[in-house]
This record gives structure tokens, sequence and C-alpha cells, in this order.
């Protein structure tokens, strides 16, 4: 099974506090953020701050993720020299709109990944999609680097630019999809925006259902309440479980008679089906069932 990225922690970089605890709360994905979450005059104390975080014992079993300032700023280059030197695995790339910002991305990955020892193409990338122009490019952004791991989709920059807001999701409609859709064909994972507020559960666990249903990998996440909620809604059911169960004892059992077809309770059970069960065990040895 390929690694699991239901839950993408954010962590304002500036936040001392929440540097040296967060691995407690075991989101699959911890993100340290050096963009909109630090304010201008913290940006060089937040990237001394995720620097050693990343050095940290504790987070080494978990996948880190740093959300670099855009290349254009006098901050962004600094920020990828820190987090390449420091060991992170992956680098969120806001505003991406482009394959050409990729481009420029990796050739900076390159040129540091030589200079400080670590294998070339060991530094993974996340595109983040937040402009009605990164949308309509998504696929070819998607597919613009072996080195991506998924894209994900911001909301807050992409609304501003549709000249609307957040509501009931709508607004996002074609957005989801179209980013879904651009990974699905590139063959890497898509994540879902953040749902801000944190006290409203019932709103964040039907948003979850809706992507989840979609055939998102996963979620940004703002606060550690969430985390949990979110692993919970993408682990399967016991029904699920089961009939995943009788689906490959089914296969299993034609394989062994030299059926091509078989079929389990009159349905037809064909590799689809079959992968699809693998899957939901998968998930439930990864994820437990469904409280």
């Amino acid at each position: 099974m390929s690694k699991l990225r239901r839950s993408m922690l954010f962590l304002p970089g500036a936040n001392a506090a929440m540097l040296s605890t967060a691995f407690i709360y075991r989101p699959d994905s911890i993100m340290f953020d050096l963009e909109d979450a630090v304010a201008l005059r913290e940006k060089d104390t937040a990237r001394m701050l995720v620097f050693h975080a990343l050095q940290h014992p504790m987070y080494q079993d978990i996948e880190t993720v740093v959300r670099i300032n855009p290349l254009s700023t006098p901050f962004g280059l600094l920020d990828l020299e820190a987090a390449v030197h420091a060991g992170v695995d992956v680098i969120r790339l806001p505003k991406t709109d482009t394959p050409g910002d990729i481009d420029e991305l990796e050739g900076h990955l390159e040129r540091i990944e030589r200079e400080c020892g670590r294998e070339v193409g060991s530094t993974r990338v996340m595109a983040a999609i937040e402009s009605a122009v990164g949308v309509i490019n998504a696929v070819a952004i998607a597919r613009s680097s072996p080195r991506l791991i998924g894209i994900a989709l911001a909301a807050f920059d992409y609304v501003m630019d549709m000249q609307t807001e957040r509501g009931d999701g709508t607004e996002l409609f074609y957005a989801r999809c179209a980013v879904l859709h651009a990974a699905r064909a590139a063959g890497i994972d898509a994540f879902d925006v953040v749902w801000s507020d944190v006290n409203d559960e019932a709103g964040f666990l039907r948003e979850v259902d809706l992507i989840r249903k979609m055939g998102f990998n996963g979620k940004s996440l703002i606060n550690p309440r969430q985390i949990d909620l979110l692993h919970n809604a993408y682990a399967p059911t016991q029904q699920e479980v089961d009939h995943a169960k009788r689906v490959i004892e089914a296969a299993e059992e034609g394989e062994r008679n030299g059926l091509g077809v078989v079929s389990l309770n009159g349905k037809m059970v064909d590799a689809p089906i079959i992968n699809h069960a693998q899957v939901v065990l998968e998930r439930a040895a990864a994820s437990g069932v469904r409280r």
C-alpha cells in the first residue's frame, strides 16, 4: 500500500511550543508553515526554529513537509536552503500556477541536494493550487516532475481569485474536481482544503465525507483535534471489511479452481472489485474499523 496521507497538520513555523510537541498527535504528515502563518518580522526566526525541529528525533518517523514562501519573495530560497539542509521530506510550493514554477523549484533543489550531500531527487514536492490559472493548469502541473507526491487545493486565495467566498462547497466544486482528476491522471495524491472552524465538528465531518467519497487522499488540518475525526472517517466500516474479505476469499477460490470469472451473491467479481477489496483491507489494517 502507498503511504497514507489522510491528515497533514499545519504548524506555524514561529510557534516554538507547537514545533516541540506536535509529533505526539501522530498525523500522517506534519507541515511546518513558513508562509502565511508567519508574520514578516518573524520569518527569519521561524526558519531557524523549523530547521532545528526537522532534526528532532521524534520527527524521524513522521513525514515532514515545509511550506516555503514563494520563490519570488526574498524568503523563498532561504526557506528552501534551510529545509533541504535539515532533511525535510517534502517541499510544499505555494501559489503554483504553471509547470514552470515546479521547474524553477527543481533547479534549486538539485543544486542544494548536491551541495549538502543528499541524493538528487530525494526531496519530494507538493504543489499548492491557489488560483484560477493553477486550476486550469492542474494536469500539466501534476505531470511536471517525478518529484511530485501530490497536489493540494488551497481555498482562501482561490475563492478570492474567483471573486467569491467560502460557503457550502459549491464555490470549490469545479476546482476540487479539476485537482483530483489531475492527480489521478498523474498517479499522485490529492489533498483537500483546510476546514477553518475548529469548533464546527459536524461541518468538518460533512466536508470530510464529501471529499472521501470524491476520492481525495486526505485533507490539510489546522488543529490537532481534527486528526482523530478525520482518520476515523477514512476508516472502513465493519460491513465494508466483512464484504472485502468475502470478495478476496471468492477470488482466491476461483483462482484455485482455475476459474476466469467468479461471483459473490450473484454478482461478478472482477479485477476492479478485487482491487477495491484489497484497498479496504489495507485501510482497515492501517486505520482500524470506523467507530
